[in-house]
């Protein structure tokens, strides 16, 4: 039973390492762009989308589809980064977790 409390104890600092960076992580900002940077996207790393910059030269009526094309492209490089960040941040905490024999992955 020594070796369960461990693993609880373990698990309890886990949980506690992983609000913590969660916390830190929605704080985070991370920005994609395209079309050379005309448009950017600033995303946070919780996976929320907080700002889009547009430079007011490819603003052109004729030119809408072109622009959504830039905005989406936009977002989902911040997103992807965002995702990736998150990701990184995230096995830094769990890299330690040694699981009991049945729980690993």
């Amino acid at each position: 039973m020594a070796g369960l409390g461990k693993f609880l104890k373990q698990a309890q600092k886990m949980q506690e390492q992983m609000t913590q960076v969660q916390d830190a992580l929605a704080k985070r900002e991370v920005e994609g762009s395209s079309g050379g940077g005309a448009v950017k996207a600033v995303a946070r790393c919780d996976g929320s989308l907080a700002r889009i910059k547009i430079d007011p030269k490819v603003i052109d009526p004729k030119e809408a589809e072109m622009l959504e094309d830039l905005i989406l492209s936009a977002v989902q490089n911040a997103l992807e980064t965002a995702k990736k960040t998150q990701s990184e941040e995230m096995s830094k905490v769990t890299a330690g977790m040694s699981l009991p024999p049945g729980l690993g992955m």
